[in-house]
C-alpha cells in the first residue's frame, strides 16, 4: 500500500489506533490513510531469554498483561498508553517516570522490521540483546512519528517485574528543600528508579499539599529496607513522609501518566509543553512553571499544563531563551496546532534530520507535518 500510494505520489497517512492524535504536530489531510492496528500478533515469546517479538499494531495494554504473566514487562506506559499500540509508543518515543530506571524504548528496542515507500521490507537489529556494532536503522524509526516508514514488527529486550517496589512522598513547603533531599538521596547511592518532583498546583490533584518529592524504589526486600531507611534519614521530619502501600503506588503512577489526558479532557483549548535541561536545572525549570509542573528530576524533563496555547507558547520561548530545548507536546482538540511553533529551536542537527527524511521519503509524502509541524 506505501508503495502503491508512493507510485502514484499520493500523500499518505500512516498510524496506529491513533491514541495520540494530539500529541505532536497535525497530518496534514492525506489521500491514503493506513492504520496497523489489525497487525497485533505476537510472533515469538522467549520468556527466559528476556525477549518478544510482536507487530506493531498490538495494544500496548495486552501485551503487558501477557508479560506480567512470566513476571516481566516492556515499562513504556506514558500517556494515552491505556489506548495505545505497541508501534505508536515506539513511534511517539513515549517514556515514563521509570524511565530513569529501566530506560526509554531506545534502550528496549533491540529490533524492528518496516516498511518503506520502496515497497521493502527492511530488517534491523535482531532478537538477542547484544547486537553487533553497526548503523541500526531501527533507531531512525524511534520518535520519527511515522515520518519515515511504518514500523511492521518490533523486538523488545524484556525486564523482570521488580520482587518489591516502595513509593515515598516527601512533602516540602519550598523547592529547595526538596532539592536538598533529592541530592542527597542521588549522592548516596539509593538509585532510586523514578524521581519525581510535582508542583503545589499539581499535587493538589492527587490530594496533596506543597511540593512533593515522589521516590519509587525497585528491588529485592533487602534494597527495598535499606533505600527507605536511608532516604528517611536525610528527611528533616521523616513523620511528614507517606509511604504508599502497593495499590496506592500502583494508582499514584498512573495517575501522573493519565495527567495531561485529563488535562486536554477538561481544557480542549489546553496545551501541554515539555522540555529539556540538563540533570542539574531541571528544578529550576519547574520553579518557572506557573499552573501545574512537574520534574522527572532525575532525567531534566520538566512538563507544564495550560489552559491556553499562548500560554503554553510563551513558557517554552522563555525556556528557550534561557538555553533550554522543549516542544508543546500536546494540545487540545479546539487549538489550531498548524499556526502554534510547536517546535521552536529545533538545534544544528535539524539539517541532518531533513537529509534523512528526504533520503526517505524524497516526496515529503508520509505523515505530513507530524513531528511538530517541522517534518
Amino acid at each position: 500500500m506505501l508503495h502503491l500510494a508512493a507510485h502514484h505520489r499520493h500523500s499518505i497517512e500512516v498510524f496506529g489506533a491513533n491514541s495520540k492524535r494530539l500529541m505532536a504536530g497535525p497530518v496534514a489531510p492525506a489521500v491514503t490513510r493506513i492504520s496497523t492496528a489489525a497487525m497485533k500478533r505476537i510472533l515469538k515469546y522467549e520468556p527466559r531469554d528476556l525477549t518478544i517479538s510482536v507487530e506493531a499494531g498490538l495494544p500496548y495494554m495486552d501485551l503487558s498483561r501477557e508479560l506480567a504473566r512470566n513476571g516481566q514487562m516492556i515499562p513504556l506506559a506514558g500517556p494515552y498508553s491505556p489506548e495505545a499500540t505497541i508501534g505508536g509508543v515506539v513511534a511517539a518515543n513515549s517514556s515514563e517516570s521509570r524511565r530513569r530506571g529501566y530506560g526509554t524504548a531506545r534502550d528496549l528496542v533491540i529490533g524492528m522490521e518496516f516498511a518503506t515507500l520502496e515497497g521493502k521490507l527492511v530488517r534491523s537489529g535482531g532478537m538477542v540483546v547484544k547486537n553487533v556494532a553497526g548503523l541500526d536503522m531501527g533507531k531512525l524509526m524511534i520518535g520519527s512519528f511515522g515520518t519515515l516508514a511504518a514500523i511492521a514488527t518490533l523486538n523488545f529486550k524484556l525486564l523482570p517485574i521488580p520482587t518489591v517496589s516502595r513509593t515515598l512522598l516527601f512533602p516540602f513547603e519550598d523547592l529547595k528543600a526538596a532539592a536538598a533531599l533529592y541530592e542527597s538521596v542521588m549522592k548516596a547511592g539509593l538509585n532510586p528508579v523514578a524521581a519525581d518532583v510535582l508542583n503545589p498546583i499539581l499535587s493538589a490533584q492527587f490530594s496533596l499539599r506543597g511540593f512533593i518529592l515522589a521516590l519509587q524504589f525497585a528491588g529485592n526486600q533487602a534494597v527495598i529496607e535499606r533505600s527507605v531507611r536511608e532516604s528517611l534519614a536525610f528527611c528533616p521530619d521523616p513523620d511528614t513522609v507517606r509511604g504508599l502501600s502497593h495499590d496506592e503506588e500502583s494508582h499514584f503512577w498512573t495517575g501522573i501518566a493519565a495527567v495531561t489526558p485529563r488535562h486536554l479532557e477538561k481544557f480542549r483549548d489546553g496545551a501541554v509543553a515539555r522540555i529539556f535541561t540538563p540533570v542539574s536545572e531541571s528544578l529550576t525549570a519547574l520553579a518557572t512553571v506557573e499552573g501545574a509542573g512537574h520534574a522527572m528530576a532525575a532525567t531534566g524533563i520538566v512538563h507544564a499544563w495550560f489552559s491556553r496555547p499562548d500560554a503554553a507558547s510563551r513558557w517554552l520561548q522563555a525556556s528557550v531563551n534561557r538555553g533550554w530545548k522543549g516542544v508543546i507536546e500536546f494540545a487540545g482538540d479546539n487549538v489550531d496546532r498548524s499556526s502554534l511553533a510547536l517546535w521552536p529551536a529545533p538545534g544544528a542537527d535539524f539539517e541532518i534530520m531533513k537529509g534523512v527524511k528526504k533520503m526517505f521519503d524524497p516526496e515529503g509524502l508520509l505523515n505530513r507535518g507530524r513531528l511538530f509541524n517541522s517534518i
